[in-house]
């Protein structure tokens, strides 16, 4: 029996898929996350903080009942709250950049798991999904493309060393190993710190591996597998996404309001659901508009799994789903709920665009130099034998 065929499964699936789709939901989710954070900065300590209306005790009891994790149960005064709460935004904007993005991912998720966890009461499907993306995004190698981590690498192959001699890599992870320890021990238990100490471990190997077995086949073989796991999260959050629209469709299929054409008009005249009062009087007044996007809504979401498979009806209606969730941001006010579902949306984009467009902004600073070119030196002029010696003389 050939054995072809299984090679070329093997390569396939070992090999990094879709790197420009993960980068771009990185740098996206990474975004709203720290957008929303900063947004609700003024409000931070009532939503998820001291000042919370559910105490800490309620909180406590809350997050035993459910089987959630957050730090934040820790300890419930200010000082700790601020901290996690700073250092989430901090990790965000690290992850936004592709710094650090291994050990940053998994930060910025035991920072959202833990606000979120705080307060569930607060929250909707937007955190939802930031919750269960967040997990996802750990997964992935994201940072192989449009990241400073991808810059560093690339200097380093142009020079000829090693990246894995990196010094801040290692004292960062010497860093998270002591600060495990003192959150958890050593677990005795499965659970999320059992996950935490699996994902150091690993980083550590990874490590080792690169520096002092660079071309074993040990590497090759981490290699393969963080390819192999980070296809694996690609898929999920493809599959979580087709899950998420079809869901959402046929629950409004069920709906007689959204049978007969007329939910976006009672959602249009809801007060906490108009920042534009008159741009949503105007479009609840014509009722054909109504009846077109009502329906509309309904049979791209049902429509949009069953789509994967034609790329170009694909395409096209991955247009419409993006334009219906800046229109919803827009119309009804939920901006994040309907970013967050933008950035998931991107990771069915073709690489063709994505390419072109990383291309197109690496020229941009060509074209503004090009645009407002330098004024021009002026001409020196010669100097006179008989003004030169004067100088001379002078000196």
């Amino acid at each position: 029996m050939s054995t072809v065929p299984l090679q070329r499964l093997a390569r396939f699936v070992c090999a990094t898929r879709a790197p420009y789709q993960a980068a771009l939901f990185r740098i996206g989710l990474a975004a709203v996350i720290a957008a929303f954070l900063l947004r609700e900065w003024p409000y931070r300590r009532v939503l998820f903080g001291d000042r919370s209306p559910l105490s800490y005790d309620m909180a406590l009891t809350l997050i035993e009942e459910e089987g959630t994790f957050t730090v934040l149960s820790w300890w419930g005064g200010q000082l700790w709250f601020e901290i996690v709460y700073s250092a989430t935004i901090l990790a965000a904007l690290a992850v936004m950049l592709g710094w650090r993005t291994r050990t940053m991912t998994v930060l910025l998720m035991v920072g959202v798991m833990s606000l979120e966890n705080r307060n569930t009461l607060v929250g909707d499907g937007g955190d939802n999904i930031i919750r269960i993306m967040v997990i996802y995004l750990v997964f992935t190698r994201c940072a192989q493309v449009w990241s400073l981590d991808a810059r560093r690498a690339r200097a380093a192959d142009a020079r000829g060393t090693e990246l894995a001699a990196d010094r801040t890599g290692v004292i960062l992870w010497w860093v998270m190993g002591a600060l495990l320890f003192w959150a958890f021990g050593i677990p005795q238990e499965t659970g999320w710190p059992v996950l935490l100490w699996c994902l150091w471990v690993v980083h550590g190997l990874w490590y080792s591996v690169n520096r002092h077995l660079p071309r074993h086949e040990m590497r090759s073989l981490l290699d393969d597998c963080a390819s192999l796991v980070h296809n694996a999260a690609m898929l999920v959050i493809a599959a979580q996404v087709c899950l998420i629209y079809s869901t959402a469709g046929w629950y409004k299929i069920q709906g007689l309001r959204w049978q007969e054409g007329s939910a976006l008009h009672y959602a249009l005249h809801l007060d906490y659901f108009t920042p534009w009062p008159g741009l949503s009087i105007a479009v609840a007044a014509n009722a054909a508009l109504v009846l077109v996007l009502t329906y509309l809504t309904v049979m791209a979401q049902v429509a949009f799994p069953f789509t994967l498979a034609s790329r170009k009806m694909k395409n096209v209606l991955l247009a419409v789903m993006i334009a219906e969730h800046l229109g919803i941001a827009v119309l009804l006010g939920i901006p994040f709920l309907s970013l967050i579902m933008v950035v998931c949306d991107a990771v069915f984009l073709p690489t063709a665009l994505l390419m072109k467009a990383g291309a197109w902004s690496k020229r941009l600073p060509r074209i503004r130099s090009h645009r407002t070119p330098a004024p021009p030196t002026p001409p020196q002029q010669p100097v006179a034998p008989e003004l030169a010696e004067s100088i001379t003389r002078s000196n």
